[in-house]
């Protein structure tokens, strides 16, 4: 299954180059797609997501600057091992996870740059940071990012040297 998944995600870039290539036509390398190929409501666009090391020097801002950091998977994984100063909201695959991450939004201003997390599995397979990106998006935000973890929490995050908490 590891290494389907893994020849899975070359294939799927070959295949979004190839249906650009048939979107845009053959054109002059310097003119733009006049019909640019729109993303799956599922999928996250490249600018909307953060790398650790890069979230991680974000949280070294003061305060006042740093984003809301929201982990939006589950508890017990949370508990095991999470990013000081995030705040658990639950699994939005589940709809009491997406009340928890509505009641967590709710009191922040818009304008918030907010940061997602899950870590549970393999990017491509996590079931809940996709729903909690439209959700933040749908309730207004618009600097919704979502930390990129390509493999899990522990892989990315963790084992990197980047700080962790336990517990609560």
């Amino acid at each position: 299954m590891k290494h389907a998944a893994m020849i899975r995600s070359p294939l799927a870039s070959a295949l979004a180059f190839a249906l650009a290539l048939v979107a845009c036509g053959p054109r002059p390398a310097h003119a733009r797609c006049a019909a640019p190929m729109r993303m799956a409501p599922d999928s996250i666009g490249a600018a909307s997501l953060i790398q650790p090391a890069a979230l991680n020097r974000m949280l070294a801002l003061p305060a006042a600057r740093r984003p809301a950091l929201l982990h939006v998977g589950f508890k017990v994984l949370y508990r095991g091992g999470h990013i000081p100063g995030s705040r658990y909201a639950g699994p939005t695959s589940k709809p009491e996870g997406m009340k928890a991450l509505h009641d967590a939004l709710a009191p922040l201003p818009r304008t918030r740059t907010v940061v997602l997390y899950c870590g549970c599995c393999p990017w491509q397979d996590c079931p809940n940071v996709r729903p909690a990106y439209r959700a933040a998006r749908a309730l207004g935000f618009r600097n919704v990012r979502v930390l990129y973890v390509a493999k899990d929490f522990e892989h990315d995050w963790a084992d990197a040297g980047l700080p962790v908490a336990k517990g609560e």
